[in-house]
């Protein structure tokens, strides 16, 4: 079960749970949720193993695009080098080469920018888990007292 499910299965646990009349709380059974909370424990660590993926990945695929850039930016610069003898080759071989360029820039740019809002969106994820299995632990020991 991953981190959501087992908080779904603690909230259900907690409604459903028969509660002490006139007292208002409830009778949980404590070996259950314990091993709930256990198995959160356990998921924690692959979890955040699966974000420093993402991240990583991400600089792996930013590093590669830089790469691939400056490899267009080189092999624009010597086709541009080769041609200047020739005025209307040059100017085309610079148009082309800034178009070259641009476009590897531009790439570079939208791989960037994807990788980050994809690491966002998993670190944000992420995060929301956290959150949320700390505030149902925190609930948890609050309804045991």
């Amino acid at each position: 079960m991953d981190i959501e499910k087992i908080i779904e299965s603690i909230e259900e646990k907690i409604d459903g749970c028969p509660t002490i009349p006139f007292w208002g709380r409830g009778i949980i059974d404590k070996d259950e949720l314990l091993d709930m909370l256990q198995e959160m424990k356990n998921k924690l660590p692959e979890e955040l193993s699966q974000a420093k993926w993402v991240n990583n990945e991400r600089q792996r695929i930013i590093n590669d695009a830089q790469k691939r850039a400056e490899t267009m930016i080189k092999e624009t610069e010597e086709k541009i080098a080769a041609m200047v003898n020739e005025h209307d080759i040059t100017q085309q071989a610079y148009a082309k080469a800034n178009q070259i360029v641009d476009s590897a820039q531009q790439n570079s740019r939208e791989i960037r920018l994807g990788a980050n809002q994809y690491a966002d969106d998993v670190l944000r994820a992420l995060e929301e888990e956290l959150i949320k299995t700390a505030d149902a632990i925190r609930a948890n020991r609050n309804s045991n007292r």
